[in-house]
């Protein structure tokens, strides 16, 4: 039913009756649409349920595009991102237009789904604020980051679950924490494919997010594991372009602490936790999303 979700988002795009932003949305891919995925399998493929999903990802649109501006991403899923193609501006009003109307649209499904899911853009917000924050200095408080992460990237996921179970009638809470833990983990795995994966399979330089100041949860763990020459070694590189030397080096030690895997290994937790959950509500649909979390590609 993911076909009606995208159905449903062209037509609220239509509805705005502006051909410039129809002409700058079509350029936008679509990505996997986990949010919409996890809303259809919880609740079902109603009107109503459609309609939740395909606001939940116009949302989640909008997000990415400020998000590119704020990195200063110039391609998204290997694509030239909306800011490389027509500039911060262009990229900030499209997604300030899919907020909006995306808002609008959720008053008229449920008070109570507006309100989890605007509160979830605020975390939403919020996160992005505190990602930037973080990415000013190295970053060794793990606490921090899973906060900073439930915030960016859990919280919709969270709320998408939490939306879907309060239309279908079914309990909110366990539909949350399923959702919470997805998030999370979700966030993990982009953190360590970001130091895994090629340059071409990421679609921008390996190790990014560490050269944009991120200090993410394999480089919290890696700092702990160094002697204190080699902590120093590590903060000199945190927020710099790298060269392969300096790649290689955090890479190499990296495996020697085996830190991927211990990184994989908390992720994989989470998943597990959310599978159980699932496993014992029935929901035997969502135990896939669960798994395509922790499977990917390394």
């Amino acid at each position: 039913m993911l076909s009606a979700v995208e159905r449903k988002i062209e037509q609220y795009i239509i509805e705005l009756n502006d051909k410039e932003v129809l002409a700058y949305y079509a350029k936008l891919p679509h990505g996997k649409r986990l949010r919409a995925k996890l809303i259809l399998k919880i609740a079902g493929n109603s009107l109503t349920i459609v309609k939740t999903a395909a606001v939940v990802e116009m949302i989640h649109t909008a997000s990415l595009l400020h998000d590119d501006v704020i990195d200063d991403a110039y391609t998204r899923r290997n694509m030239p991102s909306l800011n490389a193609l027509y500039g911060n501006k262009t990229a900030i009003m499209l997604g300030d237009i899919l907020y909006s109307k995306g808002f609008f649209e959720l008053n008229n499904i449920s008070t109570d789904v507006a309100k989890l899911i605007s509160n979830a853009v605020t975390q939403l917000s919020l996160g992005e604020l505190n990602d930037v924050l973080l990415a000013k200095s190295f970053n060794t408080d793990k606490d921090k980051y899973l906060h900073m992460i439930y915030q960016k990237t859990a919280s919709l996921i969270e709320a998408s679950a939490g939306a879907a179970a309060l239309l279908a009638g079914k309990p909110k809470e366990v539909y949350m924490v399923y959702g919470r833990n997805l998030g999370i983990a979700f966030q993990m795995i982009d953190d360590l494919l970001d130091i895994t994966s090629d340059s071409a399979t990421l679609g921008k330089p390996a190790l990014h997010d560490f050269a944009e100041g991120k200090t993410t949860l394999p480089y919290i763990y890696l700092y702990e594991a160094l002697d204190d020459e080699e902590k120093q070694m590590l903060r000199s590189l945190h927020g710099k372009v790298l060269n392969g030397e300096e790649q290689a080096w955090i890479q190499s030690r990296m495996q020697k602490h085996q830190i991927i895997q211990r990184s994989y290994h908390e992720a994989k937790i989470l998943i597990d936790e959310a599978i159980v959950l699932m496993e014992q509500c029935g929901e035997t649909a969502l135990l896939g999303i669960a798994r395509e979390m922790i499977d990917r590609d390394f």
